[in-house]
């Protein structure tokens, strides 16, 4: 079996596995990033790159390059409701320059941060290649096998980051066990072309006694139908003229473009889950993103969360690391009497410390939303015709309500800013 030696291991090439590879590559540690597919092409991926993440880039030089890729950049997200259009988020009140969100398909962003992280030559990105189990020494975990194009393949290193996602085997094998959060809704995914006459820029439409999100792309739009947990066979058992009825319900504007839908392969389950480690390491691993908490999809924020673990990570080990050296070669305090030769468990127990507050808390708020739109008078709100005296009630409100939604969604319980001394 060939062996690779490095400092930092990172299984998963997702926000949360390539932001943190690319900033420890610029700083001098030597970074393995497997992923195991053969590119970044998903669907059902986010396609929010929120406003702090933009300014994460700025951070890092990348924002004008970033923005030089297609994309669709605004600054307000409405809500319809029994066709009421709101207007509750509203990205203009943040401080500029990152005062909007981008829509970009994640696999362009990933393949950005993927062409910049390889410019530097103590980066390396294997694809195809899947962490597989974890290599155990001493009571401590000392990298992983992984199993590539040519065979299996030994990753030795200092530290191993599981960033592979909400079904994490790795995870699993560090007897990490996630606490799940009962989410009454599933979602169904599909695209349609671009109506001619797409009105503003729409979050999600409620009506009907049910809610559809939309989400803007070049030339067509991805739609999301949200459904009872665990309702989707009953729905297919109606037809797709049952499925057809339940979207036009709540977003009628979407009827004639819905022709296009003429199978079920068509249409895609997302099961929507919730859960989070209350532990997310152990001696020589660290779970962060989706590994370490599963976001829903409410509100977008799974991307900024995962690059936000990942901005905290690089903050807190970016020196020790490149202390530290590969794996198998002496460097730094491993030369100087460095019995371990790994990353003290106060640094990795900090990050959590950091992180998990914030993470808790958008959890609650999205397990809120859900009940919210699971229940039928969750979703019949605000009367068509809307009374004068609600609509006025409204336009009191809304400005305050923007005002914390921006900051709220936009950048977060916790923005991570990448220190200085790491730019």
């Amino acid at each position: 079996m060939e062996t690779l030696n490095t400092t930092c291991v990172i299984a998963g090439g997702g926000p949360a596995g390539m932001m943190l590879g690319l900033i420890l590559a610029r700083n001098g540690v030597d970074v393995v990033v497997l992923e195991k597919h053969a590119d970044f092409f998903r669907d059902f991926r986010g396609d929010t790159i929120h406003p702090s993440t933009i300014g994460v880039l700025g951070e890092l030089g990348l924002r004008e390059r970033f923005l030089g890729l297609p994309h669709t950049s605004i600054t307000a997200l409405d809500v319809v409701v029994n066709g009421n259009r709101l207007h509750p988020i509203d990205f203009s009140r943040l401080a500029p320059p990152d005062d909007f969100l981008v829509l970009a398909p994640q696999w362009d962003f990933l393949n950005f941060l993927a062409e910049d992280a390889r410019r530097h030559s103590n980066f390396r990105l294997l694809m195809q290649t899947e962490a597989t189990e974890l290599i155990w020494e001493e009571d401590a975990v000392r990298g992983v096998v992984a199993h590539g194009p040519g065979g299996d393949l030994e990753v030795r290193a200092r530290l191993t980051v599981s960033a592979d996602g909400r079904a994490s085997e790795l995870r699993a094998q560090a007897g990490l066990r996630p606490r799940r959060f009962g989410v009454p809704i599933d979602v169904l995914w599909f695209r349609i072309p671009k109506p001619d006459d797409l009105p503003a820029h729409t979050l999600a439409y409620v009506g009907g006694g049910g809610m559809v999100v939309t989400i803007e792309r070049h030339d067509y739009v991805q739609v999301g139908l949200i459904i009872p947990k665990g309702g989707y066979g009953e729905l297919q058992a109606g037809g797709l003229g049952a499925f057809r009825r339940a979207v036009v319900d709540a977003a009628p504007h979407l009827r004639q473009a819905l022709e296009t839908i003429t199978d079920w392969d068509q249409v895609k389950l997302l099961s929507v889950q919730i859960d989070r480690l209350p532990r997310w390491y152990r001696r020589g691993f660290l779970a962060i993103g989706d590994a370490a908490h599963a976001m829903s999809p409410a509100f977008g924020v799974g991307v900024n969360y995962a690059v936000q673990d990942a901005v905290a990570t690089a903050n807190a080990l970016t020196a020790r690391l490149r202390e530290l050296g590969p794996a198998g070669i002496a460097g730094g305090s491993a030369s100087a009497g460095d019995a371990t030769g790994e990353v003290d468990l106060r640094l990795l127990d900090g990050i959590q410390r950091r992180r998990m507050p914030a993470v808790a808390a958008m959890q609650r708020i999205q397990l809120g939303a859900h009940r919210t739109i699971s229940r039928p008078e969750g979703v019949r709100l605000l009367p068509e015709p809307m009374p004068a005296a609600l609509r006025a009630a409204l336009a009191v409100v809304t400005p305050g309500m923007q005002a914390v939604s921006s900051r709220l969604i936009g950048r977060g319980l916790r923005p991570e800013s990448v220190s200085p001394e790491l730019r």
